[in-house]
């Protein structure tokens, strides 16, 4: 959403320029029409000179009520540097988005800007297994259809339930170390589980791939041998054939290639 304070002035210097510029043009009509009427008298050309520099004064006027109006309007307040960095970012990733290749660079940028928060933490390692994992599985994606379609939806559940989870890890372990020592030991016992629960997570989900790629490979292979192979034996069989054929046919027509009995 554009600034709407800049608006508010861009709007304002518009509306002035056009109340000046039509006021020159009504005064120069006007005077011209002024000078030439008594010097030439009464005629047609009289009659445009006339119109042109009436119309010319009344886009004048309605130009400088215009601007009147608008300046009576309080412009509005300057955005907060937060929220004008906020909106100025929302549409460089709207603009973005918008390029063929733009949505996998912003989920790359992300995830990278994911790992350098947490680079240094506990979370760091199983974050990593777990993008790893991400990707593999979106690359199956659109193989895992039908029965495996739950599995799908819950992997992706299950994805944002562990990544919650690293950035819980990463901010335990950031307070246990500006936590005094009573409060640094129950900090340590929960950092502890949670961890163990992360690793956890991020293994199963690791497994889910796994089995998600025995889906696939399973899916895929048939039951004797693959079509391609078999269209790709008998093409070559076709072909086999036609190149026999062919020096048959040469073989007729030159006398001294043609068998002899």
């Amino acid at each position: 959403m554009a600034d709407e304070r800049a608006r508010y002035f861009r709007r304002l210097h518009r509306l002035r320029r056009s109340a000046r510029r039509w006021s020159v043009t009504a005064g120069g009509l006007g005077g011209a029409a002024a000078v030439l009427t008594p010097y030439a008298g009464l005629g047609l050309p009289d009659a445009a000179w006339a119109g042109a520099a009436g119309s010319a004064l009344m886009l004048a006027a309605w130009r400088w009520v215009d601007l009147r109006a608008h300046a009576a309007r309080p412009a509005p307040p300057p955005l907060d540097p937060a929220e004008a960095a906020a909106r100025s970012r929302a549409r460089l990733v709207a603009a973005v988005e918008r390029l063929p290749a733009g949505p996998n660079v912003l989920a790359e940028v992300r995830r990278a800007r994911a790992r350098m928060a947490l680079r240094g933490t506990a979370a760091a390692e199983p974050w990593a297994r777990l993008d790893r994992a991400a990707l593999t599985l979106a690359g199956m994606a659109g193989r895992l259809t039908g029965l495996a379609d739950p599995a799908v939806l819950e992997a992706a559940a299950a994805d944002r339930s562990l990544r919650d989870l690293a950035e819980r890890v990463a901010n335990v372990e950031r307070a246990m170390r500006l936590a005094p020592a009573p409060a640094g030991e129950s900090l340590a016992e929960t950092h502890r589980v949670l961890v163990g629960q992360l690793h956890e997570g991020v293994a199963a989900y690791e497994q889910l791939v796994v089995a998600a790629a025995g889906y696939v490979a399973e899916d895929a292979r048939p039951a004797g041998t693959h079509p391609a192979a078999s269209r790709l034996t008998e093409a070559t069989d076709l072909l086999h054939g036609v190149a026999s054929a062919l020096a048959e046919l040469r073989a007729v027509g030159d006398p001294r290639r043609a068998p002899s009995h």
